[in-house]
């Protein structure tokens, strides 16, 4: 009896436990799918800030960079201190993707109409490859549906395109990116007196540009007094040479003279040539004496103004290759080119080889930008774009080489960058071009479909600008780093 009762008690006991279990199970599976309120409302949130235009509640900076999430379908502009804009895009559908990467601003248009879709009207459109991958005003149905352009909602469009600059940086990201502040020794630190250099050939190129204007006026004044001394030396020889003529033919009429009357009056016209041709010698020997100064000084004016204007363009060549060390500068390291390539102003000066340590492990695409002036030199931000190394990582396996260093670090300026990345260059890298990276791994439908322009056809569309908008044709226009008399031609901000 007591045994079966030990049975029973055991089977109730082992019965009670798998009914437990149960309903602790069906416990746990209630608790999971019940809804997060606070978790829900918080993701709802961050959605309805990448998905609603919005402006950060402070005074904005010059925009700096551009960063689109292809997967969240919304861009954020970032000046030196942070987000500024934000508003949702409509990228490349299928088959036409935007490609992911790094690109800049290279042409804007504020009245773009497409040459590939049936003239389709394209507004403010800040171009970023040559082949014709841009950002522009467009309509947005809720998802990636271009052609491979970043569509921006109309309004947002037009106050961006006030704000921006040709060399903006434009990061197109597989996802949700944004940029931290970084430090790291790789990263440059200009010299304290980096700019004093610049700034006295500047002053002699300014100098020296008066004493061409001077010295071209006093050519010009030379040129004028030389010119009235002989006029006037002219003028009295050909008088003299008609008070000659007079004279001679007084002479004849003397011989000729058939009465004493007649005598008597050629004698008088004889003596009034002869009083005539005397003075006008008289007049020509004075102006010759006093052409022959201003003759004789001509050429020397000639010859100083030729100097100054010489000694002018040299100055001003000395202070434009000056200022340009003191544009950003932009650095790219490809890990699979295993090359570190250097440009400013779109103008590329250095292409040299690099080590990298562990060559074959992925590096992952970074940019680092200097966004601002700081006690120690530049304060930096790092942006990583893919799954590769995190971005300290990835600088420190990076040696750049002594003399690259002292060739663009002493010099450079607010809104230099470093990209380093996995990717070659993308062969939309070109001319009047910042560096474009292409992530090779992710879709390039849009860019694929299109046929990259000859150098001379993007150079003269890139012509193709308004100067209303704060930029000019090229050979004048302001790059996006400020402005200089004796700056290159790409180089205000």
């Amino acid at each position: 009896m007591e045994r079966m009762t030990s049975c029973f008690m055991k089977a109730r006991v082992q019965a009670l436990r798998g009914t437990s279990f149960v309903a602790m199970a069906a416990v746990a599976l209630v608790l999971i799918a019940a809804p997060d309120p606070a978790g829900a409302a918080n993701r709802a949130s961050r959605h309805a800030e990448h998905t609603a235009e919005a402006t950060a509640p402070r005074e904005s900076g010059p925009p700096i960079m551009a960063i689109v999430s292809l997967k969240g379908q919304h861009v954020t502009i970032y000046d030196a201190d942070g987000w500024t804009m934000r508003a949702p895009v409509s990228s490349g559908q299928k088959g036409r993707e935007t490609p992911a990467g790094v690109f800049s601003v290279i042409q804007k248009d504020a009245d773009h109409h497409s040459n590939l879709y049936d003239d389709a009207f394209m507004p403010h459109m800040e171009r970023i490859t040559w082949s014709g991958i841009a950002m522009h005003g467009g309509p947005l149905p809720g998802h990636a549906a271009s052609h491979g352009c970043v569509r921006l909602p109309y309004g947002f469009a037009e106050r961006l395109f006030g704000k921006t600059k040709l060399g903006m940086r434009v990061i197109i990201a597989p996802h949700d990116v944004e940029p931290v502040g970084i430090t790291h020794p790789v990263l440059f630190q200009p010299k304290a007196d980096a700019g004093a250099h610049a700034a006295l050939l500047a002053t002699e190129a300014a100098d020296a540009a008066k004493k061409a204007d001077a010295a071209r006026l006093a050519a010009v004044a030379a040129q004028r007094e030389a010119a009235a001394g002989t006029a006037q030396i002219r003028k009295l020889n050909t008088l003299k040479a008609r008070a000659d003529a007079q004279f001679a033919a007084a002479d004849r009429a003397i011989g000729t003279a058939k009465s004493d009357d007649a005598k008597a009056q050629a004698e008088d016209a004889k003596q009034k040539a002869a009083d005539r041709v005397a003075e006008l010698q008289a007049q020509l020997e004075t102006a010759d004496a006093q052409a022959q100064p201003k003759l004789a000084a001509l050429q020397p004016a000639r010859d100083a103004a030729a100097a100054a204007e010489t000694a002018r363009v040299d100055a001003a060549k000395a202070a434009r290759e000056a200022a340009r060390e003191l544009e950003p500068v932009s650095v790219f390291i490809s890990r699979k080119a295993q090359r570190l390539y250097v440009r400013r102003g779109f103008e590329p000066i250095l292409d040299v080889p690099i080590t990298i340590r562990d060559p074959d492990q992925p590096i992952g695409t970074h940019i680092f930008t200097a966004v601002a002036k700081s006690d120690t030199g530049l304060r930096w931000s790092a942006v990583t774009i893919n799954n590769g190394a995190d971005a300290k990582s990835a600088l420190d396996r990076v040696t750049i080489p002594p003399d690259v260093l002292e060739r663009i670090a002493p010099t450079a300026a607010l809104r230099s960058s470093i990209i380093v990345s996995d990717e070659r260059l993308s062969p939309e890298t070109g001319k009047g071009t910042e560096f474009v990276a292409v992530l090779s791994n992710e879709p390039q439908g849009g860019l694929a479909m299109r046929k990259r322009s000859s150098p001379e056809t993007r150079y003269a569309r890139q012509r193709d600008t308004y100067p209303q908008y704060g930029y000019a044709p090229q050979r004048d226009r302001g790059y996006y780093w400020g402005s200089s008399s004796y700056r290159s031609p790409f180089s205000t901000w």
